[in-house]
């Protein structure tokens, strides 16, 4: 008798080191947020953390079963690299999360999938526009278009908007979000009958003088360049000290304050890029965040030092209520169970409409707003967005 209690109470002491899921037995439900806060992406992953925390600052409870849990957000910072993804997935996986949010940035998540994988913890990408990231896999989901989506409306906004016929394309070496983007740009431009000219530059870069210098004795007429927001800043620095004389095209990457802030006050930078959504869209989401954001210095910070409202903040607030509905729908906070509501959820976000099609979990998107940098108020115009299949 004494052997069997002694063996209970082993058992009962061992449960918890061997359950997976949140921890309910604490009435709080884990939320990981994988996301850049250093290096090359950081600001972008900042700002989509923010509309992560803004939305649980909103709803920091769910109710499940009748019982009502605390959502508790749990980051790790994969600083941008592929080298450290994998660890700062693993530090969210050991820390019971029920779904992570993220990445900023493609490299980074596909860095970190086969972690999520390995242990049945379900992510949903928030900006990584990829395909990589959810192809021919089945815990991997994505609330955002995708790159042959975007790259191909680019290409034709540079071909038939600016009238370009050649275009200079310029990315990342070993990136997948700046290197996939250029090669769906030059695959559509190419078919339009458009000529293109490509580099590369190395990790580690701060000198595009002889890129701009090649761009411009090539004869393009576009300067097309998806890549992080740190080298964008010094990349427009450089074409207006150098006269670069074209149009430059990004990608969502680009859709951030410190562009504005790069390129205010430089009258011969022309920057036009893609992204997710515009600010102005919905009154009560873009006021409350930016009371919100102005309410605290530290989040202010980490907004680039004022209150512009970011896509990707926009993105990562419906990301965060995305994945609480998903966790309503399974009814349970295990990562099994929430991986397989995910499929099914859908909500009206800031966004739009995001529901999953059912073959890779992407989003069902058909819309890319469309933002011109204004040089002297150093805010975004928005332009014609662009709807494909209307």
């Amino acid at each position: 008798m004494k052997k069997a209690l002694v063996f209970l109470l082993v058992l009962a002491m061992l449960v918890p080191l061997f359950a997976g899921g949140s921890k309910e037995d604490d009435n709080t439900i884990r939320i990981g947020v994988f996301e850049p806060a250093s290096g090359d992406n950081g600001a972008g992953g900042k700002q989509e953390t923010l509309g992560i925390e803004y939305a649980n600052s909103l709803t920091p409870t769910i109710e499940l079963n009748g019982t009502v849990y605390n959502v508790e957000l749990i980051k790790a910072d994969n600083e941008s690299s592929n080298d450290k993804a994998a660890t700062a997935a693993s530090m969210l996986v050991n820390e019971d999360v029920s779904v992570v949010l993220g990445s900023y940035g493609s490299a980074v998540s596909i860095a970190g999938s086969d972690i999520f994988r390995a242990a049945g913890v379900p992510a949903i990408g928030v900006t990584c526009t990829n395909p990589q990231i959810t192809e021919g896999n089945t815990h991997y989901f994505r609330i955002c278009f995708l790159d042959p989506f975007q790259g191909t409306v680019l290409a034709a906004y540079a071909y038939n908007e600016i009238g370009a016929r050649k275009a200079y394309c310029l990315s990342k070496l070993g990136d997948d979000y700046s290197g996939g983007l250029v090669n769906y740009f030059i695959e559509e431009f190419e078919r339009l009958g458009g000529e293109c000219v490509s580099e590369t530059f190395p990790e580690g870069n701060s000198d595009f003088t002889s890129y701009i210098a090649n761009a411009k004795n090539s004869g393009a007429e576009v300067f097309f360049s998806p890549v992080s927001t740190e080298a964008a800043q010094l990349i427009i620095d450089q074409s207006s000290s150098q006269g670069l004389g074209m149009p430059i095209l990004a990608g969502d990457t680009w859709d951030s304050n410190v562009i504005l802030q790069a390129a205010r006050g430089k009258s011969n930078v022309d920057v036009t890029v893609t992204t997710f959504y515009p600010e102005g869209a919905d009154a009560s989401f873009d006021n409350g965040f930016k009371d919100w954001v102005n309410a605290d210095s530290t989040r202010l910070a980490n907004n680039g030092g004022d209150d512009t409202v970011a896509a990707v903040t926009a993105m990562g607030f419906d990301a965060y209520n995305f994945a609480l509905q998903a966790i309503k729908n399974a009814g349970s906070s295990d990562p099994a169970d929430v991986m397989e509501a995910i499929w099914k959820t859908e909500i009206d976000g800031v966004t739009g409409h995001i529901a999953l099609e059912q073959v890779n979990g992407d989003a069902i998107r058909n819309t890319v707003y469309v933002k011109h940098c204004n040089t002297e108020t150093g805010r975004w115009d928005a332009l014609p967005a662009v709807v494909v299949g209307e």
